[in-house]
């Protein structure tokens, strides 16, 4: 396939599939623009952070897909590495939230001690400037005198602007500060390439396959364009909740998110319970039994649903090799891609995809869908 052809794959694939997978676990990453809102005076400053992630975002993944075209699987990453990575993410993101909140609370509960129109804030929706409490004054800001005191001639003689400047010892309000807060903000957005859904895996292997530089950053580039309008919604609705002091809702969504990221990683891992799959030697395992063939080669059949793996327990007997068919039926979800065995596996949207294993003592085999959401078993048993 050209450049284009791959191009116009990875945009398909990241407007079609992308949009809800990604977003749900990369999208925690997004709550790092809004540990800080902007001057809600300026609208631009709302939407640069988020445009900054964004670029980030686009260039490490063209980067990573050169990379992978050049070098093939050599420079993927394994799925024990991706859950470290999404652990590590969610953990991040749970740490900003709990700031977040902290923040809110110890902001406001001052201020709402005093009248709204005696803090600032006529409308009495909040606290004012992004939750400073009643004697604080935001960075950059010199603080209003008390109501009942007299006017100071040098507030009256001075232009806002220039006091601000003179208090960052800048020449222009917000310069010094906004600077770093982008730089954050595309550091962000290079940081999504170590959080990887399933529909970034499957376009991964297609780097891989594309064999050249080109090829794979157009895939993966594709990829990032085709995500990109539902990161940008999702940045700016993170914003306008705190810019809008709702920012206590923003933290919960942010805690959310970071321990939903966190959860997929234990799981991918293998270090949480899988409390939902069925009990070793119920039905459901019993009717996920390995049938041997003529050759001696053990075949099972797994159905990789939009609601996990069917059967969640196969059983084999232990010492002779499987052969486990994956099948799929207008699959455009995580189980399309999956861990097996230390290695990715990306399966077709319809169709069928073939795993191979040796022989393998007793126990139990686990697998996981890209983002380790669902997971199924393999028992392996003594033979009769």
């Amino acid at each position: 396939m050209n450049a284009a052809a791959l191009f116009a794959g990875g945009l398909a694939a990241g407007l079609a599939a992308g949009t809800a997978s990604c977003t749900a676990v990369q999208g925690g990453l997004l709550i790092g623009l809004v540990a800080r809102p902007g001057d809600r005076s300026d609208p631009s400053r709302g939407f640069a952070p988020v445009a900054a992630f964004l670029t980030g975002r686009l260039a490490a993944h063209t980067a990573l897909g050169a990379l992978l075209g050049l070098a093939g699987a050599a420079v993927q990453v394994g799925p024990r590495t991706r859950a470290v990575l999404l652990v590590a993410a969610g953990a991040a993101v749970v740490v900003l939230a709990v700031r977040m909140l902290r923040r809110r609370e110890a902001g406001c509960a001052p201020a709402r001690k005093a009248p709204a129109a005696a803090r600032g804030d006529p409308d009495g929706c909040g606290c004012p400037d992004g939750g400073h409490g009643q004697g604080a004054a935001p960075p950059g800001r010199v603080p209003s005198p008390p109501l009942d005191s007299a006017p100071s001639p040098l507030l009256h003689s001075a232009p806002s602007a220039s006091l601000g400047s003179a208090a960052r010892g800048t020449g222009s309000p917000g310069t010094g500060a906004r600077s770093p807060a982008l730089a954050r903000a595309a550091a962000l957005g290079m940081a999504t390439i170590f959080v990887p859904c399933g529909v970034t895996i499957g376009m991964e292997v297609v780097a891989v396959g594309a064999g050249s530089a080109l090829g794979g950053a157009a895939a993966l580039a594709g990829l990032a364009l085709g995500t990109a309008p539902a990161f940008a919604a999702l940045g700016l609705l993170l914003r306008t909740l705190v810019s809008a002091r709702l920012a206590a809702l923003a933290g919960i969504a942010a805690l959310a998110a970071g321990l939903f990221t966190v959860g997929s990683g234990l799981r991918l891992g293998g270090w949480l319970p899988d409390l939902s799959v069925p009990q070793f030697g119920s039905p459901a395992a019993a009717a996920g039994r390995a049938l041997t063939g003529t050759d001696g080669v053990q075949r099972l059949t797994v159905w990789a649903t939009a609601e996990g793996f069917r059967p969640g327990i196969a059983v084999a007997a232990a010492g002779r090799p499987v052969e486990i068919a994956f099948r799929t039926k207008d699959n455009r979800g995580c189980t399309r891609t999956l861990a097996i065995d230390g290695h990715d596996v990306v399966l077709p949207v319809t169709g069928e995809r073939v795993v191979r294993l040796a022989a393998r003592p007793e126990g139990r085999l686990r697998y996981a869908c890209g983002m380790g959401m669902y997971v199924g078993f393999v028992r392996f048993e003594r033979s009769p």
